[in-house]
């Protein structure tokens, strides 16, 4: 069995097949499983291996390219700490000379040979392209000397951090940031010398003004272009010098130097330094470059515990990438050189050839695939028809099978239903004699006759199962919202059940609604419960579920449609295979004589194949038994109950009906007739619909003579009746005959009160209520009453 599809009764009601039965052939078996699984595994490493391949060789490529880069990166800043190196010492040998040179004059008279000192300034500085001024300061920071301008400018540095630092003896300082220089007006950093005088008091100081973009030139060229590296001049305390990024990424100078200033400006001299940040002048488009390398970076971390060299992975904001750094310290001075390799540059490589090993790889792996998953779709379509050639099987086994069924019920159907109808008849001549009896007042014998009444309900009760089972007992069918209605239902069931059963209702409100004959669910659902408490007699769970559920066609299922699945669950016993097969057989039980009819089941099956559905039992022994009711789904929602029953009226009782009962069984008549009496009315008695037809014509006739002459107020007939013509016949041609003459029919099988929907006819079902019958007749005379006077009043 399917266990995705809800089993129908098809696949759990069939009995195993008889002798007579020429079984459908077996079908060879087919290992389906063992195939897919072989495929599937294929498939797998189909797709597992070439990217297990794939995978390690792009691991390793990628690390060998990170191992490529980062050796390029400390070759570069080699070649760069080399070149920073001498720089730095020509300009400590420049200081030297000009200390050396103006070491036995004080600030007095270095500016009486101001002249002379400026020709020597010029011709030391000015031969080299890095050198952008060397000046001579004083004690108080005055310039004195100048190789740009003589004589020199009037310009004070008394507040530079480099001069404070200087004169205070911190190494840091012997190198400044980057500024706009005071002397030359160029973007510079200073590098200094301190003057003593004879006492080795401090007694100025000597700068070289040098040009980063000296330093940025020789890094362009060291690198070439398109290059993915970077080279950066940076003091120890993460203040930037010069920097050179690949073409079409540098900043212009201004922007350093003006950041330079600012954090000089507000006494930034941390040994890191913060992370300035100084918008371009003119042309910059609004780019800003930071001044300093991020206090928290690793390179700044690594520049503050003093190391000397070493490599670190870092985001540069200059670059606004991540990169591989290696620095390297410029001898003795405060000042590292940095070379940065993009790792964007580093993985655009790596892509290009992950890409060409897919291609390569993946091509022939690709057509692998594809005859692989051919393969798998053309397993699935022989599984796919190799199912429906069971299912085909399977389902001409089972309509084999109902189709004897069906003609076995038929059979019964006809023979229960014939017996019913007499049984029905029967209970009608002791229904209307025990009214009789109430109403003429019999004394003493109050005790019998409630035993009477009470074995006439036992009886009505009996005939309509028997009815439900022939399929023959008439439906009141109406729309019901099965996710309000199951729930109200709970006391029902309860005490259908008993107490040592617990009830557990799984029902969602959102459940579809159902158009059946109300009174047929309920004792379905007693029916259902009596059986599930007789299979657990020391108690157990009894549970309700509700849920929507479609089948398309194709899918093996009997019906195709929308349905709402009630499904009744109990943990009781169970039924053995022999039992399941006969479960909804009429009259078949398993339970001790005096216990069960064997109707109860049959009655479920029954109102579920006339509501259009179907019902299906699964059981197993100590595993308990499921009873799955499928219902269409309602085509519209509930509407509103109308009356079933005649309104009372408060008027006065009026006069007795002529009433013409049509019965063909002699007991019947003469119970109903004297009942009729008894309310007042005058009854005249016909045996056949051919007998009332004639009464009818005779009184049409007499009062086409005499408007006085007696006529019919009322028919009162039974449908089911010998002759050509039934009762609703009958009620066809009084319609053409008196359109206005009411009429009463009474029916005991369902197929005939379907149609009398199409007959202007009020009905009974056999056997009536004798008192639903006098609210009828009541409404009928007050009918009768009002039209007479309204033509009264339209005489007058």
């Amino acid at each position: 069995m399917n266990p995705d599809r809800p089993a129908g009764p098809d696949d759990r009601t069939l009995p195993p097949p008889r002798a007579d039965e020429v079984p459908f052939p077996a079908a060879p078996s087919h290992d389906f499983t063992v195939r897919r699984r072989t495929l599937i595994a294929l498939l797998l490493a189909a797709i597992v291996l070439p990217c297990l391949y794939v995978a390690t060789m792009a691991w390793n490529d990628l690390r060998t390219r990170e191992a490529d880069a980062t050796d390029a990166t400390l070759r570069t800043v080699r070649v760069a700490e080399e070149h920073a190196l001498k720089v730095f010492d020509m300009n400590d040998a420049l200081d030297a000379r000009i200390v050396d040179g103006v070491e036995d004059l004080d600030d007095d008279g270095i500016r009486v040979n101001e002249a002379q000192i400026h020709e020597k300034l010029d011709a030391i500085g000015g031969g080299y392209p890095q050198v952008a001024a060397v000046s001579i300061f004083g004690r108080d920071g005055e310039l004195l000397a100048s190789s740009r301008y003589s004589p020199p400018p009037r310009v004070s540095i008394a507040t530079r951090d480099d001069f404070v630092g200087i004169r205070d003896g911190r190494m840091l300082d012997h190198v400044s940031r980057v500024m706009q220089g005071q002397v030359s007006g160029e973007t510079v950093f200073n590098t200094g010398i301190a003057r003593h005088d004879a006492e080795g008091q401090f007694a100025g100081l000597v700068s070289v003004a040098l040009r980063p973009g000296y330093f940025d030139k020789f890094y362009s060229e060291l690198l070439g272009d398109d290059s993915p590296m970077a080279l950066g001049l940076v003091r120890s305390d993460g203040a930037i010098l010069a920097f050179e990024p690949p073409p079409g990424a540098r900043a212009p100078r201004a922007t350093l130097a003006q950041a330079s200033a600012s954090a000089a400006s507000n006494g930034a001299s941390s040994p890191i330094g913060a992370s300035t940040t100084a918008s371009s002048s003119a042309g910059a488009s609004g780019a800003s470059t930071p001044a300093a390398i991020t206090a928290d970076s690793p390179l700044a971390a690594a520049l503050a515990l003093g190391k000397e060299a070493g490599v670190v992975r870092m985001h540069s904001r200059l670059l606004g990438d991540n990169a591989i750094v290696a620095f390297r310290r410029v001898g003795a001075y405060p000042v590292y050189v940095a070379c940065l390799y993009r790792t964007s540059a580093i993985w655009s490589a790596w892509y290009r050839h992950l890409s060409v090993l897919i291609i390569s790889m993946f091509t022939p792996s690709i057509a692998l695939w594809c005859v692989i998953w051919l393969s798998l779709r053309r397993l699935a379509a022989e599984e796919e028809a190799w199912e429906r050639w069971q299912a085909e099987a399977a389902m001409r086994r089972s309509i084999e099978s109902a189709y004897r069924q069906s003609r076995k019920m038929e059979a019964l159907g006809n023979l229960v239903g014939s017996v019913a109808h007499d049984f029905n008849n029967l209970l009608m001549i002791v229904s209307a004699n025990v009214q009789i009896a109430r109403r003429r007042g019999v004394t003493g014998f109050e005790r019998e006759i409630s035993a009477v009444e009470r074995a006439l309900k036992s009886g009505q009760s009996l005939t309509r199962q028997l009815l439900g089972v022939a399929r023959k007992q008439p439906l009141r069918n109406e729309t019901i919202p099965v996710g309000r209605w199951l729930p109200a239902s709970r006391e029902l069931l309860r005490a259908s059940l008993g107490a040592k059963v617990a009830l557990v209702m799984d029902v969602d409100e959102t459940v579809w609604p159902v158009r059946v004959d109300v009174a047929e669910f309920e004792l379905a659902l007693i029916n259902l419960a009596v059986n599930a408490r007789d299979a657990m007699p020391n108690g157990g769970r009894f549970t309700v579920r509700a849920r929507n559920i479609s089948f398309r066609p194709g899918e093996g299922f009997p019906l195709d449609g929308e349905f709402v699945h009630v499904a009744l669950e109990d943990t009781g016993v169970g039924m053995p295979p022999d039992v399941l097969a006969r479960a909804f057989e009429p009259l078949y039980t398993t339970k001790p004589k005096g216990m069960g009819t064997g109707l109860g089941l049959p009655q479920v099956f029954a109102f579920c194949e006339r509501s259009g559905g179907l019902a299906a039992i699964d059981s197993a022994i100590g595993a308990g038994t499921s009873v799955h009711l499928y219902l269409p789904r309602a085509s519209a929602a509930p509407a509103a109950q109308r009356e079933t029953e005649p309104r009372e009226h408060s008027t006065n009782p009026p006069q007795g009906l002529s009433v013409l009962l049509v019965e063909d069984n002699d007991e019947v008549a003469a119970g109903t007739e004297a009942l009729l009496q008894m309310m007042g009315h005058h009854v005249t008695c016909a045996n056949d619909a051919a007998s009332a037809l004639a009464f009818v014509d005779a009184a049409r006739a007499a009062r086409a003579s005499d408007d006085d002459a007696p006529h019919f107020d009322l028919v009162l007939s039974d449908i089911h009746m010998p002759g050509t013509m039934n009762g609703i016949d009958l009620a066809e041609a009084l319609q053409a005959r008196e359109p206005g003459l009411p009429v009463i029919l009474v029916t005991g099988y369902a197929e005939e009160l379907e149609r009398t929907r199409g007959v202007d006819v009020r009905v009974l079902s056999k056997p009536f209520d004798i008192a639903l019958l006098e609210k009828m007749l009541e409404a009928i005379q007050h009918d009768r009453q009002g039209r007479a006077r309204r033509e009264r009043d339209a005489t007058l």
